[in-house]
């Protein structure tokens, strides 16, 4: 069920975009009218939310159940009673799944009207309440304690301080002012805090402010597919080569039983620390995160072998995971995508000089898993048919779990290694919408294939070494 406009893309990212979901590969396979209703699927519903909440359970701590029970109780308090499922995911043990709640067609637009920026209010889409930075625009008389809806200036054309805003903006819920209209831009001092609680979101998911913080880690469900894929071991030596906020690198810590080495980089200091503190919070000893740039963490002549921290020596890893930096068009929601085709493009090369590197470190019947957050055929597939074509050593392998499709046709593939790939593609899910009571209707096995197919777009690959 759509109720936002699809996806706002500057023209020659649109004309790239269809170029790419229009290949002749598709197009010999498909007929051009059902490849054109595909990437008008796409772009519809990249704009909307995922249908779940996906959140991961750290097991280092507590059970499974355990902490389903606390999370179903922690809902229960927030929806005022209303009833929730929280469903256990059959492929993934450590994944718990929430239902989204929307669109919901019976909030009522207000005269009081606070306008964020879009970044903010993609946040609220998927359970977020409004933090004061946030807010961009607010009315002349607007005080706390008011009542107000709340819109999201898609465009990023309205000005700080408006009293009013008559440009392009997206209605994403009601909420409860906590600051004065002065209080939010007379402020002297950096502004810090809620803005508005949201009361009556558009889409009604969970926040998970400060809730259960040390046994619960929110993550897109592929983003926990990833490490299922690249499955470490205890007593591994393990690289995340751009492993920022950290997710990614303790979902591998925690899958390890704590036991053996996972080194996380990532080129910018404050990421890093977000990593150190994911990991402190989470009470996970094996991670060791570094400010370290992953195109250059390969030593260059003699190293000292053993050496804790990059560069390191060739071969040095059992396992790599290399979630690339992308163009991040797989995000969902997302209503107008504001990058020129030069940054679009500009992933590709960066991509291959930090492949580059992962296979340098990997030791011979090693194993490495490359994946994005994007949906283009250039960051993907093509990066694949480059891989395999540049190094002899790499056999791409089939992957478990595998919840995701096949790999898209256009970089000259064959079907049985499309088969071998995973894409999470939006394009494929239905936006059904869902309400307390129609959620009672649908079976078990329905809302799991649902939460696979309606999330964020992504990819992965999975080679291995030849020794």
């Amino acid at each position: 069920m759509s109720v936002f406009p699809k996806i706002s893309l500057r023209a020659k990212v649109e004309e790239y975009l269809r170029a790419t979901f229009k290949n002749d590969e598709i197009l010999t396979a498909l007929d051009a009218v059902e490849a054109e209703r595909k990437y008008e699927s796409l772009l519809n519903n990249l704009s909307h939310p995922p249908a779940f909440t996906t959140v991961r359970v750290n097991t280092h701590l507590a059970s499974v159940e355990d902490v389903r029970g606390l999370l179903s109780e922690e809902i229960h308090k927030q929806y005022t009673s209303l009833s929730v499922p929280v469903l256990r995911h059959p492929k993934l043990p450590d994944i718990l799944l929430i239902p989204v709640i929307g669109p919901r067609k019976d909030v009522q637009k207000l005269t009081n009207e606070v306008i964020v920026g879009a970044q903010c209010g993609n946040a609220v889409l998927r359970g977020a309440h409004v933090y004061a930075p946030g807010i961009i625009s607010a009315s002349k008389f607007m005080k706390a304690g008011d009542t107000v809806s709340v819109y999201s200036d898609i465009e990023g054309k309205c000005k700080r301080g408006a009293k009013e805003f008559l440009g392009t903006k997206v209605f994403i819920g009601n909420g409860i002012s906590e600051l004065s209209r002065n209080e939010i831009f007379n402020s002297t001092g950096p502004l810090k805090g809620m803005g508005i609680k949201m009361t009556e979101p558009i889409y009604l998911s969970p926040s998970f402010d400060k809730m259960l913080s040390s046994y619960l880690f929110l993550q897109n469900l592929p983003s926990s597919v990833v490490s299922y894929v690249l499955n470490p071991q205890p007593g591994q030596r393990i690289l995340d080569m751009c492993a920022a906020p950290g997710g990614k690198t303790t979902h591998l810590a925690t899958l390890m039983c704590d036991e053996g080495e996972v080194i996380a980089l990532d080129k910018i200091a404050h990421k890093v620390k977000k990593i150190k503190q994911n990991a402190a919070l989470l009470k996970l000893n094996c991670i060791k995160a570094f400010c370290y740039d992953g195109t250059k963490a390969l030593a260059i002549g003699k190293g000292e072998d053993g050496q804790e921290g990059p560069p390191f020596l060739p071969e040095s890893f059992d396992r790599i995971l290399l979630d690339a930096p992308c163009s991040g068009m797989g995000q969902r929601p997302n209503m107008v995508y504001s990058w020129s085709l030069k940054e679009v493009t500009s992933y590709q090369p960066l991509q291959r000089k930090l492949f580059r590197v992962a296979v340098q470190l990997l030791k011979p019947g090693g194993t490495l898993v490359y994946s994005t957050c994007t949906i283009t055929l250039s960051e993907n597939e093509e990066q694949v048919a480059w891989a395999l074509e540049t190094f002899p050593c790499l056999q791409l392998q089939s992957q478990e779990p595998h919840i995701g499709g096949e790999g898209m046709m256009g970089a000259g593939l064959s079907p049985e290694q499309l088969k071998r790939l995973q894409r999470f593609d939006p394009s494929e899910a239905v936006l059904q919408g869902m309400d307390f009571n129609s959620l009672q209707e649908f079976r078990y096995e329905d809302l799991i294939s649902m939460a696979n197919k309606d999330c964020i777009g992504f990819f992965i690959a999975k080679f291995i070494k030849v020794p």
